[in-house]
């Protein structure tokens, strides 16, 4: 499995049924004035040695189109070769109106009635900065940046422009970001030579480490490597080796180490590998972060998720001297990856979702999450500006706007929650079980 999507980690999903839910209607042409007020940013002022209370999201930067300067010259991950509504991968479309010329990529033989139709490259520093522009507007801490083993070092080029780009931002906008390795497909014989040598070459050459941005923990740089554990036959599932590697870069590098592990690592169940010597792998973990994508579905799930994992996952880390970072999502849709999925497989809800995932995390007794992801538009669950009604994205084709469930939605809604679930995390709000939010209030106004 070469470059494969944050949530495509280990995801299994079965049929679903497409939700449409009725709600509440917002009146579009006074929303479009509104200048919404948020609070305080926090992303400068809070210390990088401590992740309480922060809201970070994953960031893929993955996407590339002729023209946009990038080594390849080619469209990456809009589609399985030259765009079209049958080769199209991507579901939820962005909102492109806030982008540079720069950052823009033309959709040849797709239009939004008379007009052009485009997406954006990820590659050209205009996108990134403006990214963690909306980052730094809404709230959101700052970005723990993919980085796939699978593209080092035929990529590496690719990844480095990335990842200077994003901290020429994070430092411009006040955020803090950190390195996400992606061992999806990892090979066990050539994958801990592999991420010794680049996490020397990022901290050595590129001096990423340097930064007065990078996420430190006790003065320690925070590394994420995700894919210890899965049983779906793409990650590591020697625990000698994923100890070793575990141990490498606490013990060698000097970093805090974040694990993406399976939902079910406490248990070693269901998406984990069953071998009883993971237990001492996932306890070597100084920060947890288990993958939820496609875990649950609804309402009624997400709720059953906190007293069947939440709670027992916390308590678990707890006894182990861990922290624990949870992992939501706002929705799931790959019907253009997947052709033979179904649309919009896991409904939004409005925000709904999103919402009480964070809810049930902080109440559980979380201190900090992650939220995946924040441009991932090939599975639906980017929560970046993206096109509010489906008469506003190109044909043909099939296109996920925020108007799938039945809501009339901003194009920032999902940032105006990320920027409420950040206030929760820094208890400025009380924790309530409902999304505090509706669409048409012209200030951010919580429910009493």
């Amino acid at each position: 499995m070469s470059e494969i999507g944050s949530s495509r980690r280990g995801l299994s999903l079965d049929t679903l049924l497409r939700g449409i839910t009725s709600g509440w209607r917002l009146n579009w042409s006074l929303a479009v004035l509104v200048v919404w007020l948020i609070g305080p940013v926090t992303g400068q002022g809070q210390s990088q040695n401590s992740l309480r209370g922060m809201v970070l999201v994953g960031y893929q930067g993955w996407f590339r189109c002729p023209g946009d300067g990038s080594p390849a010259d080619a469209w990456s991950h809009w589609s399985k070769g030259q765009p079209s509504a049958e080769t199209m991968s991507v579901d939820l479309y962005p909102d492109t109106s806030e982008l540079n010329p720069q950052s823009l990529c033309r959709l040849n033989g797709a239009s939004i009635g008379a007009k052009s139709a485009y997406v954006f490259s990820s590659f050209p520093k205009e996108t990134v900065d403006k990214h963690f522009e909306w980052m730094q507007t809404y709230g959101i801490d700052g970005a723990l940046v993919q980085r796939f083993t699978g593209s080092i070092p035929g990529h590496r080029k690719e990844g480095d422009t990335i990842l200077r780009n994003v901290r020429t931002a994070a430092e411009a906008h006040g955020h803090v970001f950190a390195v996400e390795y992606d061992m999806s497909g990892a090979h066990d014989d050539t994958i801990q030579k592999q991420l010794q040598d680049d996490w020397q070459y990022l901290s050595g050459d590129l001096k990423i480490t340097s930064s007065d941005r990078y996420l430190r923990i006790n003065g320690k740089p925070v590394v994420a490597i995700w894919g210890f554990g899965f049983n779906d036959g793409h990650h590591i599932v020697d625990p000698k080796l994923a100890l070793q590697i575990i141990r490498c870069f606490q013990n060698e590098a000097h970093a805090v180490v974040v694990g993406g592990v399976p939902a079910g690592w406490g248990m070693l169940s269901n998406d984990s590998v069953a071998d009883p010597e993971w237990a001492k792998v996932y306890a070597a973990l100084d920060i947890v972060q288990p993958w939820t994508v496609g875990r649950y579905r609804n309402m009624s799930s997400v709720d059953s998720w906190k007293a069947t994992h939440l709670v027992p996952d916390i308590a678990l880390t707890k006894k182990n001297h861990q922290m624990y970072m949870p992992v939501i999502f706002p929705g799931f849709s790959w019907h253009n990856l997947n052709r033979n999925d179904a649309e919009n497989q896991i409904p939004r809800l409005g925000g709904k979702l999103l919402w009480r995932q964070a809810y049930n995390a902080k109440t559980a007794g979380a201190t900090f999450i992650k939220i995946a992801m924040f441009d991932e538009v090939n599975e639906g669950t980017a929560i970046f500006k993206a096109v509010s009604l489906r008469k506003d994205a190109p044909e043909p084709g099939y296109w996920l706007t925020l108007d799938a469930d039945g809501y009339q939605l901003p194009n920032d809604w999902y940032l105006r929650i990320a920027g409420e679930i950040s206030r929760m995390f820094r208890d400025q709000i009380k924790s309530v079980p409902d999304l505090p939010l509706v669409p048409d209030s012209p200030t951010q106004q919580h429910k009493k």
